[in-house]
C-alpha cells in the first residue's frame, strides 16, 4: 500500500440518543463528547479528512464545529435516520460519495480512544493489506472467562474440570471501537469488516464504550482522574 494513499475517517453521529439523552453533545470531563474522539483522530497525521454523517449539524455548530479543511460535515439523508438503520447503509453513503483508499470508522461514543492506538491499527492494517492477510482490521477486547448459554450450559469450559481462567482459550469481542477497511473490501460486502478482517486486541479502558448512564458515570470518573 502507497505511503501517499488517501485515509477518511467516517464519524456518524446523530442528534437522539435513546438511553443517554443528548449524549454526543453533552460535556464529559471538559468538553462535549464528540470532542475526544475527534481530537484524536484529528491527532493522527495521516488522516487526511474526518466526515461527520449527521442530522444535527445545527447543534454542532452551536458547539463550534464547521466544516474545515480536514472535517467534513454531510448532512444524513432522511432514509438514512432512525434508531433501525444499519450503520452499514451510513457507510455506503459515506463510501460513495468521499472517495479513499483507507477508510476508518468509529464512534462519538468511544471518547478513550487514543491517537497512538490509532496510528498502530493503520500500521498493522497497512502490513495486513501488503501481505493479503487481511483486508479490514477490527478492534476487539481479548476474553478469557468462563462463559454460559442462557440454559446454564457451559460454553467455552468443563465445569468438572475446572483450571485456571488464565488457561482457558481466548475468546474475542468486537467492541466496536475502531474498524479500518479498504473501499474495495466495503464495496465488495457493503460491510465495513470484510472477508479476511484481522483483530486488533485493544487495552479495556481505552476501549469503553458509552451505552447506558453507568458506562457515562464510569466514563466521568475517567475522564477526571479518579480510576
Amino acid at each position: 500500500m502507497s505511503d501517499k494513499r488517501s485515509i477518511v475517517a467516517l464519524l456518524p453521529m446523530k442528534a437522539h440518543s435513546e438511553r443517554v439523552p443528548k449524549k454526543n453533545f453533552r460535556v464529559l470531563g471538559h468538553k462535549p463528547l464528540f470532542r475526544w474522539i475527534l481530537d484524536s483522530l484529528l491527532d493522527v497525521e495521516a488522516v487526511s479528512k474526518v466526515v461527520i454523517n449527521t442530522d444535527a449539524r445545527e447543534i454542532l455548530a452551536e458547539h463550534g464545529l464547521v466544516d474545515s479543511a480536514r472535517v467534513l460535515i454531510r448532512d444524513r439523508k432522511p432514509e438514512l435516520c432512525g434508531d433501525m438503520v444499519s450503520m452499514n447503509r451510513v457507510l455506503a453513503d459515506d463510501v460513495q460519495s468521499v472517495p479513499a483508499d483507507v477508510y476508518l470508522m468509529t464512534h462519538t461514543t468511544n471518547p478513550f480512544l487514543s491517537a497512538p492506538t490509532i496510528r498502530q491499527v493503520l500500521a498493522d492494517f497497512t502490513r495486513g493489506v501488503e501481505t493479503g492477510s487481511m483486508d479490514s482490521l477490527f478492534t476487539v477486547n481479548r476474553m478469557q472467562t468462563r462463559f454460559y448459554r442462557a440454559d446454564g450450559s457451559a460454553v467455552n469450559h468443563d465445569p468438572k474440570n475446572l483450571i485456571r481462567t488464565q488457561d482457558l482459550e481466548p475468546w474475542f469481542e468486537e467492541n466496536s471501537c475502531l474498524y479500518a477497511f479498504t473501499r474495495a473490501s466495503f464495496e465488495k460486502l457493503n460491510a465495513r469488516i470484510g472477508e479476511k478482517p484481522g483483530m486488533f486486541p485493544m487495552r479495556r479502558i481505552e476501549a469503553i464504550d458509552i451505552d447506558t448512564p453507568d458506562d457515562w458515570a464510569l466514563a466521568e470518573l475517567i475522564a477526571r482522574g479518579v480510576v
